[in-house]
């Protein structure tokens, strides 16, 4: 089992930046890939990014890309989104998975567990 807790969200204007933390436990961090989804009013969950087991490889959704930065510190058993140049259209509960697999992917059905989410709010 993999428990995952979602930190840093908040309300902020736009253009201004958050960043999200997303502690782990229950099995070896960097045993695992982690992604950022977010799912807005009224929409379906989307992927945001993700992270490879070791950090070198990372992915990101063309509406973040640029935008958004994804790291994880396996010491610390934790993945971080710093999202900058906020956006209203980026207001959504966000949420970090952990995918058992090798390889990185936006594929949110191949991810085996979920935090709860954090609300992000930017306002214009």
């Amino acid at each position: 089992q993999v428990q995952l807790v979602e930190t840093g969200g908040g309300l902020v204007q736009a253009g201004g930046s958050l960043r999200l933390s997303c502690a782990a436990s229950g099995r070896t961090f960097s045993s695992y890939c982690m992604g950022w989804f977010r799912q807005a009013p009224g929409k379906e969950r989307e992927f945001v990014s993700t992270i490879s087991r070791s950090g070198i490889t990372t992915d990101y959704a063309d509406s973040v890309k640029g935008r958004f930065t994804i790291s994880r510190d396996n010491a610390k058993n934790t993945v971080y989104l710093q999202m900058n140049s906020l956006k209203p259209e980026d207001t959504a509960v966000y949420y970090c998975a952990a995918d058992l697999r090798i390889g990185v992917t936006r594929d949110q059905r191949l991810y085996d567990y979920w935090g709860q989410g954090t609300q992000v709010t930017v306002s214009s």
